[in-house]
């Protein structure tokens, strides 16, 4: 099977299906590693203002694209706008800051982060209530939101705007107004979201998996905080028996996975063998029985990982995209 490497889209750009993850990276951690994952290959990264670590990443990719500015179209970077600036008016500024950081001449794709809000307190990302509950902003204007990111478009520092972390209503709400260059959701064997993704696909959205491998260290955080057990993907019996088949490792048995079946990924690693495996999945097949197999873990809503209870009060929200 000769699976594309690339989404294209609109106006011919090009979105590599492998990108990489800096989510809870510190800043000299993620710089070694984005400059592993240059040398690997990768060129789509993938950031966030919520990360809070842009400007690390800005600097690695100014580093190799150095004295050769044409380099710079080699490159996919992806950053989105935190809860907090989901305001219309609040997206410029929000937008402005990520640029800076990033130091490039205009950024690929800019997502909304979250279609929930928090208030807006300048400083502060994760705003909290004395009780350590989010201070939540409950008038969010999804829509106005929405148009703000396409108004972006029109300076010209970003190419294309997209969303995450929504569900199948939201999706096609916006869809509405104008369709998304992209969906980037939690995506892995145990939350494989074929009915968003099926919506998706009807739409002509390409789907971004974010978490592809399990996001074992924040499973780990929720664990201890919770109690609730997280299964590790990689240890997965099937997920182990069909890697030794194959001679590969369970990480690329997951990420192909996801390539059969029709998604992006963007797995986050600051291992520099790792990263050089994650990014070596297009030179082997799994089998129809195989997919199948591996398709038959999914657990649904139950197995969602990044379920945004880290951020006490939010299920609150009238847009919390995950009502059971």
């Amino acid at each position: 099977m000769s699976l594309p490497e690339y989404f294209v889209l609109p106006g011919g750009d090009r979105m590599p299906r492998i990108g990489f993850g800096t989510w809870q990276a510190s800043d000299d951690v993620l710089e070694k590693a984005v400059e592993e994952a240059l040398a690997a290959g990768y060129r789509h990264f993938d950031s966030a203002r919520a990360y809070e670590n842009e400007a690390a990443l800005g600097r690695a990719l100014k580093r190799w694209i150095g004295a050769d500015p044409a380099k710079r179209k080699e490159l996919f970077v992806v950053t989105k706008l935190p809860p907090g600036g989901n305001r219309p008016e609040l997206v410029p500024e929000y937008f402005d800051a990520s640029f800076r950081d990033l130091g490039l001449d205009y950024i690929d794709m800019y997502l909304m982060h979250t279609p929930f809000a928090f208030e807006h307190v300048p400083g502060d990302l994760h705003p909290k209530n004395p009780d350590g509950s989010m201070k939540v902003d409950l008038t969010t204007d999804l829509i106005g939101v929405w148009k703000a990111l396409l108004k972006l478009k029109q300076s010209g520092r970003v190419h294309h705007v997209g969303v995450s972390n929504v569900n199948e209503e939201q999706l096609r709400r916006l869809n509405a107004v104008e369709k998304p260059a992209c969906l980037q959701i939690e995506i892995h064997l145990l939350c494989q979201q074929r009915s968003l993704i099926a919506v998706a696909k009807e739409l002509g959205i390409p789907v971004v998996a974010y978490s592809p491998l399990g996001s074992k260290a924040l499973a780990d955080a929720l664990s201890a905080k919770t109690g609730r057990e997280y299964p590790d993907l990689l240890q997965l019996p099937a997920v182990v028996k069909i890697a030794e088949a194959h001679g590969r490792t369970p990480a690329q048995i997951l990420l192909r996975h996801l390539l059969q079946s029709g998604v992006a990924a963007i797995p986050k690693s600051t291992n520099p063998a790792r990263i050089k495996q994650n990014i070596s999945v297009w030179d082997f097949e799994l089998t129809e029985s195989e997919m199948t197999e591996l398709s038959a873990l999914d657990r649904g809503e139950n197995g969602r990982i990044c379920d945004f209870g880290f951020f006490p009060g939010i299920e609150k929200h009238p847009e919390f995209p995950f009502k059971k």
